[in-house]
């Protein structure tokens, strides 16, 4: 405002400025010879980052960005939300999901995400009758039916000023497009809630993305991707719905990760990026301004090993999205991998984004991270490259087109992922490096390789099924059952466990494989009451492997659970049996010269 008034400049005027050349030279000279190129590191997006910015870093920007400012009650301080997030399983209504909601209230949070199974049976008038709805603010996650939750929801508010948003994802293996399949509904979403400004109806769903491994520069572009499959599909005349209508009812859902600074500046430069998106449509520069972002810590770097890191881990995820500009946080619990959800994970969850904002006050300023050399620079280069892609994509005929392109994208930056976690040039704490080797596990290793819910796309997951299957092999050699097992590993696994092993070993007593598996080859480990063994199959092997196995009246394991229809992470039957089918499908045995596959699980384990 023209009557506020302006701070005085700060002026140290003892001290000389200094140039970026004269900051070079300095840095050279503490060098003593050797190249401050070395000092430079990329990051897995390709991008280039300097050792030290200075001022000079804007200069090249162009201008000096304006600070960003959050699309939700940006005036009143504590803008960004702390909501947990609440599954309400099948065959419940969700009045425990709403009853532990109303106790989050009472410990810091600020409202609450469920995520429903049976939307159709989810209790909205308890809801209402027990939530504060006008005052908090409010998630859904459905898997059907989208309009016809919104209109059950919307009757039970009545008239109150029901604030949060709508996320329609027809499961957790659907593709953040295939809301096309419900275009109608959708369109009914939005005119069932506008009458209600801070309610968000329509989700783009870029958490897809970073849940598979995708890059930042990835996640951001074909979110964008999504967003613009949304403007140029659901706006409609004849419903009174155009793409300012739809553009204003759309808000994104983000995973964070550990990469606290990148993190930072991918939410950032998404601010910008939905800008430039929304005045390519046409859409006037005030709705964009309006965008919300919801950020949710990753499952793709969640661990079963070593679970307690998963709290550091949360905490440094939530540090990124509040400093970047989230409207709304929720915190995974540590053990969500292999525990149900229990009231000491959720409390030190939701206590986070708690600590973050009664203890570390970063409510208290809009964008700590607006005016710094380095940040400003690494939006910039994120919003650079990520629209690139975007066009890319775009000029490939659009997400719906170019879909299988898109996604052989994502799996190639997991694999090269994959393939420096198992070298350990990307270390993930208590997994691949500082493993706690006497770990004894809260859980089952068996049932939770066998559960459907077991979430193998993590990063983690082809260092730690090894770690599993190797603790149910040893426990099994052990009590010598007589059963035998083939635990699925991932694909090019063997590969993976090889470059791990040898790491261990003096480089004049590593060995050579035998054999390097086909790539796309699925890696197994056949363990036996005597021995294990490493294994690689095709897919299609593997699969008429498991239909065969499967169908044994004695495939049980005594865990009660149902196998799955696909292939499963973890078969076992009779001793006899499994050999014969081993043998008869043409698994491929792996060995180490000098080393039986015993010996490398061993000296991976530390025993």
């Amino acid at each position: 405002m023209s009557d506020s008034p302006r701070p005085a400049a700060l002026s140290f005027s003892e001290f000389e400025p200094l140039s970026a050349a004269a900051w070079q030279a300095r840095i050279a000279r503490d060098l003593k010879g050797a190249d401050p190129a070395d000092l430079r590191w990329e990051t897995p997006e390709g991008l280039t980052l300097e050792p030290f910015y200075h001022r000079e870093a804007l200069a090249a920007l162009g201008n000096v960005p304006a600070p960003q400012v959050r699309a939700v009650r940006r005036a009143a301080p504590n803008s960004w939300r702390n909501l947990p997030t609440l599954l309400v399983p099948a065959g419940t209504d969700g009045r425990a999901a709403i009853d532990h909601a109303a106790r989050a209230l009472q410990g810091g949070a600020d409202g609450a995400h469920f995520d429903l199974s049976e939307p159709e049976h989810f209790d909205v008038g308890y809801l209402a009758a027990t939530l504060p709805l006008e005052q908090g603010v409010w998630g859904f996650t459905v898997c059907r039916q989208p309009e016809e939750f919104t209109l059950r929801l919307v009757d039970a508010a009545l008239d109150r000023p029901l604030r949060g948003f709508l996320r329609y994802a027809p499961g957790s293996n659907s593709s953040p497009d295939d809301y096309a399949l419900l275009v109608h509904g959708l369109r009914r979403c939005v005119q069932l809630t506008r009458h209600l400004p801070e309610f968000f109806p329509l989700a783009v769903n870029g958490q897809f993305f970073n849940s598979r491994g995708a890059t930042a520069v990835q996640e951001l572009a074909y979110t964008l991707n999504t967003a613009a499959v949304f403007l140029d599909n659901i706006p409609a005349d004849d419903l009174d719905l155009d793409v300012t209508a739809i553009a204003a009812a759309l808000h994104v859902h983000v995973g964070i990760g550990p990469s606290y600074f990148v993190e930072m500046a991918k939410l950032r430069a998404l601010r910008r990026l939905w800008a430039t998106l929304l005045h390519a449509f046409g859409v006037r520069p005030e709705v964009a301004a309006t965008l919300r972002i919801h950020a949710t810590t990753s499952s793709w770097t969640q661990t079963t090993l070593d679970p307690h890191t998963n709290m550091l881990r949360v905490t440094t995820e939530a540090m990124s999205a509040v400093l970047g500009g989230a409207d709304s946080v929720s915190v995974t619990p540590y053990d969500s991998l292999y525990a149900a959800p229990n009231e000491f994970s959720s409390r030190i969850a939701r206590n986070v984004p708690v600590i973050l904002r009664e203890e570390a006050y970063l409510d208290r300023v809009a964008d700590p991270a607006a005016g710094s050399y380095f940040i400003e620079t690494l939006t910039d280069q994120l919003a650079r490259e990520a629209w690139a892609l975007f066009q890319q994509t775009e000029a490939a005929g659009g997400l719906l087109v170019a879909r299988g392109k898109v996604y052989e994208s994502i799996r190639l930056a997991t694999m090269e992922q994959f393939r420096r976690i198992a070298t350990g040039e990307q270390v993930i704490v208590g997994t691949n490096r500082f493993q706690n080797l006497k770990e004894q596990f809260s859980f089952d290793p068996k049932k939770l390789l066998r559960s459907r819910q077991f979430d193998s796309t993590r990063a983690a997951y082809p260092s730690e099924v090894l770690r599993l299957a190797t603790a149910m092999h040893f426990i099994r050699k052990e009590l010598k059952k007589k059963k035998a097992a083939v635990v699925l590993l991932g694909t090019d696994t063997i590969q993976q466990i090889y470059d791990s092993f040898v790491r261990l070993l003096p480089a004049e007593q590593r060995p050579a494989m035998s054999e390097v598996p086909a790539r796309g080859d699925l890696s197994l480990l056949f363990s036996t009451p005597e021995e294990a063994t490493l294994m690689s199959a095709r897919p299609e092997q593997f699969q008429q492997f498991a239909d065969f196995v499967r169908n044994r009246p004695d495939d049980s394991e005594d865990d009660g659970e149902q196998l799955q229809h696909e292939a499963p992470v973890l078969l076992a039957c009779d001793l006899p049996t499994m050999q014969d089918a081993v043998r008869y499908f043409g698994f491929k045995e792996f060995t180490v010269s000098g080393y039986s596959t015993d010996d490398v699980l061993a000296r991976l384990q530390g025993r």
